[in-house]
């Protein structure tokens, strides 16, 4: 184990990855910095971070002293030595670098070999799926932990549908519906989706029925969704599949769970001339908003929780952090490959991300 308070980030210089750091900063952990380019790094390091400020303070850079002094490691996915490198002296590592198809695999051997927990925010559905595939046996005989999904995609919204299910041990159906105000994706969102459908075939798109995955090469469905006000009834695609895919059904009893994403942010994602999310607050947020509404059935009865907030990428480094901080901390529930929901107390974890995000659960 390295020292408790410090936490590699492989892809730091990244859209997300520098949340992520100032995230870890805030909550005073020490961040190691990981990426392929050593100048990225260093811009990362003394430059500016997502607010336009260092990732260390605009105040120790202007004083030159650093209470805690950057700590930059030049790695590659494609080189093993350098992860392990990189991972000296870490407690954890959390992996932002995405694709997760091509980075996933060597960080979390890197981390089984280092003996420590390995976190990612990946939202690719089939790199989640070979996470849970391929290292699930060994992680558990080891005792190692790992969670994949622990973002906005994927770990929000099982930690939602797993507090919504509450005491119930099976559900019919659970629905994860995001009503996002735009989205203007990072070039990063805009590879790992390329890598995705390449991997499934062009066209073919994925949904969770009958409790399994199937590949379809339909159009998906346009639907009406009620979400609560001040949205109310908006035109969403249905069957517009995230990683909740993976992992709500990774632990949950639910035969069918199914997706939705607003119209017109499904739009803004799949027009190639987009703009990346530009920064509106002094924390780098950009003015997109999201309200994400989960609902779970069982028979006649329904729950629901939901969650608010600001800007899907820097509500990631909450989540994702927070997640980091639990596991170091002894406060998990399984051990070997889980998802948020099953690795976590999803109420409790849920009430820590006030103020980044708002959670409500009816039942």
């Amino acid at each position: 184990m390295g020292t408790d308070r410090t936490v590699a980030v492989f892809g730091a210089y990244g859209h997300t990855g520098r949340f992520v750091v100032a995230e870890l900063r805030a909550r005073g952990l020490r961040a190691v910095l990981v990426g392929r380019d050593p100048d990225k790094l260093k811009a990362l390091a003394y430059g500016t971070g997502p607010s336009g400020t260092t990732a260390y303070g605009t105040e120790e850079r202007a004083t030159g002293t650093y209470t805690t002094p950057p700590d930059v490691r030049t790695a590659s996915a494609h080189d093993p030595a350098s992860i392990d490198r990189a991972l000296t002296g870490a407690a954890a590592v959390i992996n932002c670098a995405g694709p997760f198809a091509t980075t996933a695999a060597p960080v979390i051997e890197a981390a089984l070999r280092a003996g420590i927990p390995y976190v990612d925010v990946a939202a690719e559905i089939e790199a989640n799926l070979d996470t849970f595939a391929h290292y699930a046996e060994r992680a558990r005989e080891s005792g190692a932990s790992i969670v994949p999904a622990m973002a906005f995609f994927g770990g929000l919204g099982d930690l939602l549908a797993t507090a919504a299910m509450g005491d119930w041990a099976t559900a019919d159906e659970a629905h994860i519906a995001y009503g996002l105000s735009s989205w203007h994706p990072t070039a990063g969102t805009r590879t790992a989706g390329a890598v995705s459908r390449e991997r499934r075939g062009h066209g073919r798109r994925i949904r969770y029925t009958g409790g399994r995955l199937e590949h379809r090469d339909d159009a998906p469905p346009t639907l009406e969704w009620r979400f609560p006000e001040p949205l109310g009834p908006r035109t969403v695609i249905g069957e517009f599949t995230m990683a909740d895919v993976v992992t709500v059904p990774s632990h949950l009893t639910v035969p069918e769970v199914r997706t939705y994403m607003t119209a017109e942010a499904a739009r803004d994602l799949a027009a190639p001339d987009t703009p990346a999310p530009a920064a509106v607050d002094e924390r780098g947020r950009s003015d997109q908003t999201f309200l994400v509404d989960v609902v779970v059935r069982s028979g006649g009865a329904e729950r629901r929780a939901v969650a608010r907030g600001q800007d899907i990428y820097a509500a990631t480094a909450p989540l994702v952090v927070e997640a980091v901080e639990r596991v170091l901390t002894g406060r998990t529930r399984a051990v070997g490959v889980a998802s948020a929901g099953k690795m976590f107390d999803a109420p409790d974890f849920l009430r820590a991300l006030s103020p980044h995000i708002t959670v409500e659960l009816f039942s």
